[in-house]
């Protein structure tokens, strides 16, 4: 008998379409917030509370401390920054500080990238990034101030030689991560548009590659603050200026602790408007803009 067995037509299922039913609500669906989980959800106020609580505990504490060369009150603290800041000293060393800063920070990016470019377009390039990195990477910034006295001398030029230093490697690196990090699919789509060279890297890998992209570049932004300061602290007066380093330095000598504490508040306002604002922005604009982060 075979196994095979034939149905007649008349006993298949006839085919037929059915419209789905939409369920109609009179009124939309929403959840209701109450004014603490509105407030909650807006994150510059959650930071804001975070700023809040540790200021009060830097007061509670230098109060009960009671020693003003140690750690002075946040109150004094702010105190002496609108005396500077009102004097126009602070803001000439604050700007003294951002004008070398920007310049060393523009230069490291510009090197990391021609690295990077190179090293994703030609082998020898992929040598040239591996070798210089893994030389010049673990090797800290303030190591090489002695030198820069010697080669530039005393002022802003050995400056951004340390900044410049302490920025193109983690720079350079994370965009190299980036770029080797894009998907296959991506670089076929490339390939079959006929990109190549400098055409495929900006108009595939460095989309693509962004997100790493800006972290390389937030890592790179807090390295180079942190050498220029560490840098004016040692050397940096130059022509009878400064910058925030040497602010703090100055007033370290004479003993006005509250405007060092001003001076390091100043470091940290800035900051804080760096990463929470301008990277921020950016931030917004590109990754979170296209999809690839939320």
């Amino acid at each position: 008998m075979s196994k095979n067995r034939v149905v007649p037509l008349s006993q298949l299922r006839q085919e037929y379409e059915r419209e789905i039913e939409v369920p109609k609500f009179d009124k939309e669906l929403k959840i209701k917030l109450s004014l603490f989980e509105k407030i909650y959800n807006i994150g510059a106020i959650r930071k804001t509370f975070i700023l809040l609580i540790i200021a009060i505990i830097w007061q509670v504490y230098a109060i009960n401390l009671d020693n003003e060369l140690m750690f002075p009150t946040f109150t004094d603290t702010l105190k002496g920054l609108y005396e500077v800041i009102y004097s126009g000293e602070l803001i000439e060393k604050t700007f003294n500080s951002l004008k070398v800063l920007l310049v060393g920070y523009g230069i490291g990016i510009l090197i990391a990238t021609t690295l990077t470019v190179l090293a994703i377009t030609t082998r020898l390039g992929t040598d040239l990034l591996e070798t210089m990195t893994s030389m010049f990477n673990p090797l800290p910034a303030i190591a090489l101030l002695p030198l820069a006295l010697l080669w530039f001398g005393l002022g802003n030029p050995s400056i951004m030689f340390v900044i410049i230093h302490s920025v193109t490697w983690p720079i350079a690196l994370n965009i190299y991560s980036g770029f080797t990090g894009v998907s296959n699919t991506l670089r076929m789509v490339g390939r079959n548009y006929e990109l190549t060279g400098l055409s495929f890297v900006f108009k595939i890998l460095i989309p693509a590659a962004f997100p790493q992209i800006l972290t390389g570049l937030k890592v790179g932004w807090a390295f180079s603050w942190r050498t220029l300061i560490a840098a004016e602290l040692v050397f940096g007066v130059s022509s009878g200026s400064g910058g925030l380093g040497w602010f703090i330095f100055e007033k370290k000598n004479q003993l006005d602790i509250n405007l060092v504490f001003a001076g390091l508040l100043t470091i940290i306002i800035i900051g804080v408007f760096i990463e929470n604002v301008i990277f921020k922005f950016i931030e917004k604009r590109t990754v979170i803009k296209w999809g690839m982060k939320f």
